[in-house]
């Protein structure tokens, strides 16, 4: 099967599709951390009403996007790679409702550290890739032969 299925699309994102997702990563940590405060700020203006932030939720769908872009590329590291993301925005969207529980409940709105930690292990994945792209197992092999 070749991998370069996308055509054009693969000329211009497949050289440099690990950076983008470095990138998409720490901006949606960055994002996160701008979306929780903005939760405290909303929740001290009105108890009850957070809102998601506009720009996290893009951060989230195009790092979707791009790690399913991924896996067409690199098909067992994308997998891994996309099942992570999905696992971070399911963590993610599970954490706005605790916040909504707490704003509602007159209590401290918490950071969310579930979505925090999973965008945190996408992170240390992505890292992996970039660092070693053939894989710890397939550079000790490649001593031998």
């Amino acid at each position: 099967m070749d991998p370069a299925i996308l055509g054009p699309i693969d000329v211009i994102f497949s050289p440099i599709i690990e950076p983008i997702l470095l990138i998409g990563v720490v901006t949606n940590l960055v994002t996160r951390l701008l979306a929780h405060r903005s939760h405290i700020r909303q929740n001290k203006q009105e108890k009850g009403s957070l809102e998601r932030l506009k720009i996290h939720e893009i951060s989230n769908g195009m790092l979707i996007i791009f790690s399913f872009y991924y896996m067409t590329l690199h098909h067992h590291g994308g997998m891994i790679l996309s099942l992570m993301v999905l696992t971070m925005v399911l963590a993610d969207i599970f954490e706005f409702e605790a916040r909504l529980v707490e704003s509602r409940g007159d209590m401290e709105i918490e950071l969310p550290k579930g979505s925090m930690l999973a965008s945190m292990l996408v992170l240390i994945y992505i890292l992996y890739i970039i660092i070693l792209p053939a894989g710890p197992l397939d550079q000790f092999l490649m001593i031998f032969s």
